[in-house]
């Protein structure tokens, strides 16, 4: 005897008429992931949090010397999640190795993705975070996606603004420095089974930074790269998974054996621009027909990094620069536009953006055995938008400008 579910789901389906081919509408490949967790279990709550302070503080390492990932700080946030009863304590413990068996999923099946945020001290001292809720929004979507618990955002913020505060000391008092923060979830059950993590592990970590260029901006050149795909329609592209990144290595080693700082990704035939290395591409040019200046970036059509700097450079382009006659678009462009558009003059300037740099300015791109000039003269290492993102949105990250997008811890 069927159940009463069973019966239910054949009407449901019964009540479907099915679609004639000519009335197909567009496939979207983005997928709506479910998360690992349910309202059943117990939610992520900064207000159980538990700290506990090092008895060995860390000696702080000259400004100057600095290196990207390289020094970390004190203390760790932690908090650990089980799919009987949810998240538990929040703890912030000192900086420590992690303990996992051999067999933990993490390992076999990469069931991990992080986040890229920053932490800034402004001329007050206070600690201030940029625009977390949108770190937060792509971390629960990375999550879901790979079958790991969500959480909610604003706890979590709480609790990554009272890390921050708590190792501020390792935040340079200049312009300029930092504290990166890494968010990462991992997959920690044990077994060589492929299935659904039944526990995960979120930390985050913090690493004192200086500015990306120390001697200054330096653009870069890249390698127009067609013979490996960074990512593809129906694929995690647009999710920060550590998956995504191993495989970038080797194209940009040989796209660095030539000469070449990073990978430009195209993608099929057309020869789409996707993104410049981990970052967002960006290009400014003049419209052929009518001459208005255009800032153009690849739309999130599944295949492009929803980037928090990338957002942000749209806002402050549409508010601040449409004003003074740009045009501002998400759209698809190719290898060959962006070509034709430098050997007419047409090509202002390109750069790639993304938390690290803000903004990397670009000088020439390799493509087909030739070299398209991206508007810089020889004595130029950037074009003047760049140049504008870079100072609008520090000004909010240091507290100089007072906006919605900084968040005092």
């Amino acid at each position: 005897m069927r159940s009463l579910a069973a019966s239910r789901a054949m009407l449901r389906r019964a009540a479907i008429p099915l679609a004639a081919p000519a009335c197909r509408t567009t496939r979207h490949y983005s997928l709506e992931a479910k998360s690992a967790s349910t309202s059943q279990l117990r939610g992520l709550e900064a207000n159980r949090l538990i700290i506990e302070k090092t008895a060995k503080p860390k000696s702080l390492t000259k400004p100057e010397d600095l290196i990207f990932g390289n020094q970390f700080t004190d203390h760790m946030l932690s908090i650990e999640w089980n799919k009987e009863t949810g998240w538990q304590e929040p703890r912030i413990t000192p900086y420590q190795n992690l303990s996992l068996d051999p067999a933990t999923c993490v390992f076999h099946y990469a069931f991990e993705c992080f986040e890229g945020m920053k932490a800034y001290k402004d001329k007050d001292g206070n600690v201030r975070l940029f625009r977390p809720e949108k770190n937060m929004a792509r971390f629960n979507k990375s999550a879901a996606r790979i079958a790991l618990p969500t959480f909610e955002p604003a706890s979590l913020i709480e609790l990554i603004a009272k890390f921050a505060k708590l190792d501020s000391r390792f935040i340079p008092d200049h312009r300029g420095y930092s504290l990166y923060l890494r968010p990462t979830m991992i997959g920690t059950q044990k077994t060589l089974g492929v299935g659904t993590p039944g526990s995960a592990l979120l930390y985050v970590i913090a690493s004192p930074v200086g500015p990306y260029y120390p001697t200054g901006f330096k653009a870069v050149s890249l390698e127009a790269t067609d013979y490996a795909v960074r990512a593809w329609p129906g694929g995690v592209g647009d999710k920060k998974l550590g998956a995504n990144y191993a495989p970038c290595i080797v194209p940009q080693q040989q796209a660095a054996s030539r000469g070449y700082q990073q990978n430009l990704w195209l993608f099929g035939e057309e020869e789409y621009v996707t993104e410049v290395g981990t970052m967002n591409m960006f290009v400014a040019l003049k419209n052929k027909e009518t001459g208005q200046k255009e800032l153009i970036t690849a739309p999130l059509d599944g295949t492009i990094l929803e980037g928090v700097t990338r957002d942000s450079v749209l806002h402050l382009a549409r508010e601040r620069l449409v004003p003074e006659g740009w045009k501002v678009s998400e759209r698809k462009y190719t290898m060959k536009e962006l070509a034709e558009a430098s050997q007419e003059g047409r090509l202002i300037e390109a750069f790639g953006a993304g938390t690290a740099a803000i903004v990397s300015p670009v000088r020439k791109i390799a493509w087909k055995g030739q070299h398209v000039d991206c508007g810089l003269t020889e004595a130029e290492e950037s074009g003047e938008i760049a140049l504008k993102m870079k100072g609008w949105m520090e000004d909010i990250q240091y507290g100089d400008e007072e906006h919605e997008w900084s968040y005092k811890a």
